[in-house]
C-alpha cells in the first residue's frame, strides 16, 4: 500500500511555472463555456510564469497544495478589495487541477487560507464566484458561505453575474 501525503505551503519564486500550469488547467476546466473562448484565452495568457513570479516576489499570499509529488491546487488571498463589503479578508482565487476535485482537498486549501488570514488579523472573509459556475456555488455554500452581494463582470461583449460569499469572524 502506498501512502500519499498532502502539504500546504506558501509559494516560492521557483514555483511560478507550476502555479501558471495549475492556473491554466483549472481555469480551462472551470470556465470553458462560461467565459467566451477568446476572452478566456486572453485571461489565461496574462497569467503566465512571469505574472506569478511578480506576484510571489511582491509578497502576495499564494498557498500551494501538494498531493504526493504534484501541485494539486493553489489559493491566492489577502485583504478584501471590495471596500463596500464589511469583510476583512478575501480569497481571490482557489483552484484545483480537475483530477483532484472531489477529494476534500479544496476544503483543506480553504481552511488553510482562512487560518492564515486569521493569523494576520483578517478574521472575516469574502470570496467571489461566477453565478453560473454551479460547482463553485455549491462548493462555497457547502463551506458555510452566505451570499452577501452580487455584481457583474464583463468578458468581451458578455456580462456575467457574480456572487460574493461571506464568512463572519
Amino acid at each position: 500500500m502506498k501512502t500519499v501525503t498532502t502539504e500546504i505551503r506558501l509559494a516560492r519564486k521557483s514555483d511560478a511555472p507550476i502555479v501558471a500550469e495549475v492556473h491554466d488547467e483549472a481555469w480551462r476546466a472551470a470556465y470553458r463555456g462560461l467565459i467566451p473562448g477568446a476572452e478566456l484565452e486572453k485571461l489565461i495568457a496574462k497569467r503566465g510564469p512571469g505574472w506569478w513570479d511578480a506576484a510571489i516576489r511582491k509578497g502576495n499570499r499564494i498557498a500551494l497544495l501538494g498531493f504526493g509529488d504534484e501541485i494539486a491546487g493553489y489559493a491566492n488571498y489577502g485583504r478584501n478589495r471590495a471596500k463596500a463589503l464589511s469583510y476583512e479578508g478575501e480569497i481571490y482565487e482557489l483552484y484545483l487541477r480537475p483530477k483532484f476535485i472531489g477529494l476534500g482537498l479544496g476544503r483543506s486549501l480553504f481552511d488553510s487560507a482562512r487560518k492564515d488570514l486569521e493569523a494576520h488579523g483578517l478574521e472575516s472573509l469574502v470570496i467571489w464566484a461566477l453565478s453560473d459556475n454551479d460547482a463553485a456555488m455549491r462548493f462555497y455554500r457547502g463551506l458555510g458561505g452566505k451570499p452577501v452581494a452580487r455584481s457583474s463582470e464583463t468578458f468581451g461583449d458578455r456580462a456575467l453575474d457574480k456572487t460574493a460569499f461571506g464568512w463572519a469572524a
